[in-house]
């Protein structure tokens, strides 16, 4: 079983890859922005990081996305809906 860790750090890696399945945990890069921005900013991190490895959306499983407040739900899918077609 081999696990990949790209450019790990003590406690982080920004990518692990596992049975050629990528791992990835974004964050926004302002966290004053408000939940389009953010998510906006996240998915363009996503992109760059499949990129690099040779990859793109089209071949994601699954996402995760957490919201500290409900009342950003229809900002975050605006980004989200923009980004998946």
């Amino acid at each position: 079983m081999t696990i990949v860790r790209i450019d790990a750090e003590a406690r982080w890696s920004d990518v692990v890859i596992h049975n050629n399945t990528l791992y990835y945990t974004g964050v926004p890069e302002n966290l004053d922005a408000d939940a389009f921005e953010q998510t906006a900013n996240t998915l363009a991190q996503i992109d760059a990081v499949l990129e690099k490895q040779g990859s793109n959306k089209s071949s994601i499983l699954d996402a995760t996305i957490f919201l500290a407040d409900k009342n950003d739900f229809a900002a975050m899918n605006k980004a989200w809906d923009a980004w998946v077609v």
